[in-house]
């Protein structure tokens, strides 16, 4: 039984990686922070089947004893201040856990680990202003956020310790990916949990940013089967990972209000206060190697995706209506 590490197990893509690792017949080790609370919401059908040790990207002796005492075959870098919105509010602790962390993360693996395979979440915002589209693992980075410019430096600094100590560690640059589990701060969230509460009287209007921004959306549990089989190539190399195609948040509300019968004109309203200081361009992903390389390819569109995350946001309220 071999044994994988996560960080960020109690996130989206941490959650949906646990249990494909699970059905493939691993151990799960996940790393949590030490908390008053338990926000374990997206694990709570795995907490059960899965160990979680405590440790912290901030605390570097702590991480070096989770590998230490986890011996993971397997380590998937997956904590991170994700929000790009937080990161201009805070990018200290942005570029803390989301850059410095994963420096921690590899020398915690090169010290108590260092025939582990390791997966570094690399994330799409490094492109930014970007100079060729679509982008592949070619492409340069002009990141665009406190967010992305911490993504870049996770990044260079997995490439450095691969090249530098022989490590077997690589990057996923992913494109955005979303599910039910994903976060409300998230604008495809956002969407889908305002078309609910909407639907069912809950709330009158939905305010958001720019409508015309576009991104490269996919499904979170086709992306971690990405990340898996990244590592379970010969030689350690970076992929893009992501569907190829672009959609604007217009046709993001369009799809979501219309899957309740509503017409998203009447609902949703332009508000500067959700505008980015500075917009990335349009994100769109080659993800040929991906295809050729892994045998990867998208299997859920993204007009299933968004029905299905409207449908558990309905569900959702209801429940808590009764």
């Amino acid at each position: 039984m071999p044994t994988a590490l996560i960080t960020g197990i109690t996130g989206q893509d941490g959650s949906y990686l646990a249990e494909l690792l699970l059905a493939k017949g691993y151990r799960v080790v996940g790393i949590v922070r030490r908390s008053s609370t338990t926000p374990y919401e997206r694990i709570a059908h795995l907490v059960d089947r899965v160990e979680l040790i405590s440790a912290d990207l901030l605390d570097q002796h702590s991480l070096v004893d989770a590998l230490h005492d986890a011996a993971p075959e397997e380590i998937y870098n997956l904590a991170a201040q994700s929000f790009v919105q937080t990161s201009w509010t805070q990018p200290v602790l942005t570029g803390e856990f989301t850059a410095l962390g994963v420096t921690r993360m590899l020398e915690a693996m090169r010290k108590a680990a260092p025939r582990a395979r390791f997966y570094q979440a690399s994330s799409s915002e490094m492109f930014g202003k970007v100079v060729q589209t679509p982008q592949n693992e070619e492409t340069p980075f002009y990141p665009r956020s406190p967010y992305g410019v911490a993504k870049v430096y996770g990044h260079w600094i997995t490439v450095n310790y691969r090249e530098s100590f022989g490590l077997y560690a690589v990057s996923g640059i992913l494109f955005n990916h979303e599910s039910p589990r994903r976060g409300l701060e998230f604008v495809t969230r956002k969407v889908t949990d305002g078309a609910a509460r909407i639907k069912l009287g809950l709330a009158s209007e939905l305010r958001l940013g720019n409508l015309e921004a576009r991104r490269d959306w996919g499904f979170a549990g086709d992306y971690v089967d990405a990340m898996w089989r990244m590592l379970q190539q010969d030689r350690p190399e970076d992929y893009v990972v992501g569907t190829g195609e672009t959609r604007s948040v217009r046709q993001l509300c369009e799809i979501a209000f219309g899957a309740v019968g509503l017409d998203y004109r009447d609902c949703v309203r332009q508000d500067e206060r959700f505008m980015r200081p500075a917009e990335v361009d349009v994100l769109v992903a080659d993800a040929s190697k991906a295809h050729a390389r892994l045998g990867w390819t998208p299997r859920v569109t993204f007009e299933t995706l968004v029905r299905s995350m409207v449908d558990a946001d309905l569900a959702r309220h209801r429940r808590a209506g009764r």
